[in-house]
């Protein structure tokens, strides 16, 4: 098995922690996994994508990141982040309005040095990709080295980011006595999922992971995860036998759009963080674990007693949400 190279910028193994009051009242043990605790300006699930795709980027002889966005994006945060710490400029191309208040990742990716340019909702869901490659194309004409990262660095290069934590939680597991029934996920561009899914076919034949998705739907993601899947055989150099059948994602909780949010899912953040001390943030992580809890609650995962959740991260965003918590 051909794994590739990657840069470090994860600062640690993130730990694990038990519910203690969320297992109390759902009857299973809960324990949540950490990945907000990934970095302070890069925290959360993409830079684990990152470290591989920005090893790509360097080898390549790269001097330049463009990648994409919404306007409150973690992962376009996180790349105008490393973009410094690498010393290569910096390019989002991000769905909003410019004349949205600059707060959350968008403050922080400008803080960063980032060169942001906005577009519709509907260029970006049509056009995105051309527009980057257009972008590619001016900035080499400036004598540049541009180089192009997906949306969430999802692709089969990025799945290996989670394909790597799939394993550190194994050998988590080791440490502490534990073995999980059960790994739930966020899905809202498909590779943390990719490798989680990845990692468990691997070591134990029989995937683990359940995934909620927080935009599109179900049937979008499992195709979008196997063309995934099939880039990652090619780095590999190696075939893993799966069915589509196995890649679960639950539907139903992707509520009034991506990055919307409902009454019902801030209510949930609230009452998570005064139960746990934990932080959600509306667009991945609350959506995902207001899911889980309400799957739960429906008995549909019956007979799992130890489940992990994958916290990736979001923190920065919650703030642009402010005016719709009430206290």
């Amino acid at each position: 098995m051909k794994m590739p190279k990657k840069i470090k910028c994860i600062n640690m193994q993130t730990p694990i922690m038990k519910l203690e009051n969320l297992s109390k009242e759902l009857g299973s043990e809960i324990y949540i996994k950490r990945d907000d605790f990934t970095g302070i300006e890069f925290s959360g699930n993409k830079v684990r994508k990152l470290e591989y795709v920005l090893k790509d980027a360097l080898d390549q002889g790269a001097d330049t990141l463009i990648t994409c966005g919404g306007i409150q994006s973690n992962h376009a945060r996180a790349t105008a982040a490393l973009a410094a710490k690498l010393g290569m400029k910096c390019y989002l191309v991000l769905r909003g309005d410019e004349n949205e208040r600059i707060e959350g990742n968008r403050f922080l990716s400008l803080l960063l040095g980032a060169q942001i340019k906005f577009i519709s909702k509907e260029d970006y869901g049509e056009n995105r990709d051309e527009i980057m490659n257009k972008l590619a194309k001016n900035l080499e004409t400036e004598g540049l080295k541009p180089y192009i990262i997906p949306e969430g660095a999802s692709n089969g290069l990025g799945n290996f980011g989670y394909l790597n934590a799939g394993f550190e939680i194994m050998e988590q597991e080791k440490e502490m006595g534990v073995e999980f029934d059960l790994i739930v996920t966020a899905v809202g561009s498909g590779s943390t999922y990719g490798g989680l899914f990845l990692a468990d076919k691997i070591k134990k034949g029989v995937s683990r992971a359940v995934g909620f998705n927080v935009c599109n739907d179900a049937p979008t993601f499992v195709k979008r995860i196997d063309g995934y899947l099939k880039d990652t055989f090619k780095i590999l150099e190696e075939q893993i036998d799966y069915s589509t059948d196995e890649i679960k994602i639950i539907d139903g909780y992707v509520g009034n759009g991506y990055g919307l949010s409902r009454n019902e899912e801030i209510e949930f953040i609230k009452k998570f963080a005064k139960m746990e001390g934990i932080i959600l943030d509306p667009v991945y992580t609350g959506k995902s674990m207001y899911g889980f809890y309400n799957e739960f609650k429906k008995g549909t995962f019956k007979g799992k007693k130890k489940i992990l959740f994958i916290h990736t991260g979001g923190l920065y965003g919650i703030f642009s949400k402010s005016d719709l918590f009430k206290f």
